[in-house]
C-alpha cells in the first residue's frame, strides 16, 4: 500500500520520527547519559536510584521509546534474551504467567523465549551457553531442578525457596489460597468434600496438598481425595471426577488443584444429572480467563499470574544489573466468589 501523500505537495507523508534518548532524558528531566545507565544493564561505578530509575522508564514508556538493542548488547556482550522456562506451555495459567513477564521485559529492552518440559540437564546446558542472559523457572517439577552453572542468572517463580537458596524466588501465597476455597466450603455448611488433587511432583503442588490437609483436619472435615495428571488435561480430569462423584458416598463440594480440573468436574456432572451448584458445589484455583466463562461461573482462587511474572522478570533484570536481591513476600492470592458454590442440603 503506498504512503499517504503530504497535503497539496504530492509527495508521501514522511514517517513519524523515532524518539531518541535525548527525548526521554529531556522528558524524565536528566541527563542522556542517565537514560543510557538505566538501560545499559550495567551501572558499575555508578548509581541512579530507583526513584530516577522509574521516571526515565515512564517517560521511555509514553514516548514509545526503544533502545537500540543490537550494539548496547554487543558492547556487554549479551544477546538480549531471557528464557521463561514452564512444565507445560498447554497450561492456561503460564499464559498470565507470559504476559506479565512481556510486560515488564519491555521495559528493559528485553525479548523473552519460553520452553515447556525442558529437563534439568537441558536447563543447565542452555544456561551454559551465551543464547541467554539469564533464567526463569517457573512452577519447575522436580525433574527441572538441578545445578546449574553459578553465574548464570536466574529467578525461580512458584518454587520452593529452600530448593536454592542462592538464588532469588519469587513466592505465591498458594497455601493460603487453599486455606480460603476450603474454608469457603465449610462456611457454607459442607462437612463431606472432595479433592481431585495434581499427581505431579512439584512444590507448588505439594505446598497444595499440605494445606488442604492441614486445614480439613483443623476443621474436622470428611475428605474424599483422587489424583489427576494435569498433563492430561480435561479428559483426565473428567474421569476422575467420574469416580469421585459417582459414589453413594459421593461429596457435595469438590476442591479442586487447578481450574481445568474443575471443569472436568463441571462435564461429569452434567453427565451424571447433577447440577452446579445444586447437587454440588466446585471451587478451583488459577482464576484462569474461561473461570468466569462456565455455566455458572467457577469460584476459584486467583493466583496472581501476571503479577508473579512481571516481579519475577524485574527480579531478574536488577540481577543483570548487578544489583542485590530483595526478598518479596509471597505475592497474595485471593478468592473470587462466583456461582459454582451454595450451602450445603441435609
Amino acid at each position: 500500500m503506498a504512503a499517504d501523500a503530504t497535503p497539496g505537495s504530492g509527495r508521501p507523508a514522511a514517517a513519524p520520527r523515532r524518539p531518541t534518548g535525548r527525548d526521554v532524558a529531556r522528558l524524565a528531566g536528566v541527563s542522556q547519559a542517565t537514560v543510557s545507565l538505566v538501560f545499559s544493564g550495567s551501572q558499575t561505578g555508578h548509581r541512579v536510584s530507583e526513584a530516577t530509575r522509574q521516571r526515565v522508564l515512564e517517560a521511555a514508556g509514553g514516548l514509545g521509546y526503544r533502545p537500540q538493542a543490537a550494539g548496547r548488547q554487543l558492547r556487554l556482550g549479551r544477546s538480549g534474551m531471557i528464557l521463561l522456562a514452564v512444565p507445560n506451555i498447554l497450561g492456561p495459567f503460564f499464559g498470565r504467567v507470559l504476559t506479565g513477564v512481556h510486560e515488564e521485559a519491555g521495559r528493559y529492552g528485553l525479548a523473552v523465549v519460553v520452553s515447556s518440559g525442558w529437563g534439568s540437564a537441558t536447563l543447565a546446558e542452555v544456561a551454559g551457553t551465551s543464547r541467554f542472559d539469564g533464567l526463569l523457572i517457573c512452577s519447575p517439577d522436580d525433574s527441572q531442578l538441578g545445578e546449574l552453572p553459578a553465574d548464570t542468572p536466574v529467578v525461580f517463580l512458584d518454587a520452593d525457596p529452600d530448593a536454592d537458596r542462592t538464588r532469588p524466588t519469587v513466592e505465591l501465597d498458594v497455601a493460603g489460597g487453599m486455606r480460603d476455597a476450603v474454608g469457603h466450603l465449610a462456611v457454607l455448611g459442607h462437612r463431606r468434600i472432595g479433592h481431585l488433587r495434581s499427581i505431579h511432583s512439584a512444590h507448588t503442588f505439594r505446598v497444595r496438598q499440605q494445606a488442604f490437609e492441614r486445614v480439613a483436619g483443623e476443621l474436622g472435615l470428611d475428605v474424599l481425595e483422587l489424583g489427576v495428571s494435569l498433563n492430561e488435561g480435561q479428559a483426565a480430569a473428567r474421569a476422575a471426577a467420574h469416580e469421585l462423584l459417582g459414589r453413594a458416598d459421593r461429596p457435595h463440594a469438590v476442591v479442586c488443584d487447578d481450574d481445568v480440573v474443575a471443569s472436568g468436574v463441571y462435564q461429569a456432572a452434567a453427565e451424571l444429572g447433577l447440577r452446579i451448584p445444586a447437587d454440588v458445589s466446585v471451587v478451583g484455583i488459577d482464576n484462569i480467563p474461561v473461570a468466569g466463562l462456565l455455566a455458572p461461573p467457577l469460584t476459584t482462587v486467583d493466583l496472581p499470574g501476571e503479577e508473579l511474572g512481571r516481579v519475577g522478570l524485574a527480579a531478574l533484570a536488577g540481577l543483570l544489573r548487578g544489583e542485590p536481591f530483595s526478598p518479596v513476600a509471597p505475592l497474595a492470592t485471593g478468592l473470587v466468589v462466583r456461582s459454582s458454590t451454595a450451602g450445603a442440603v441435609g
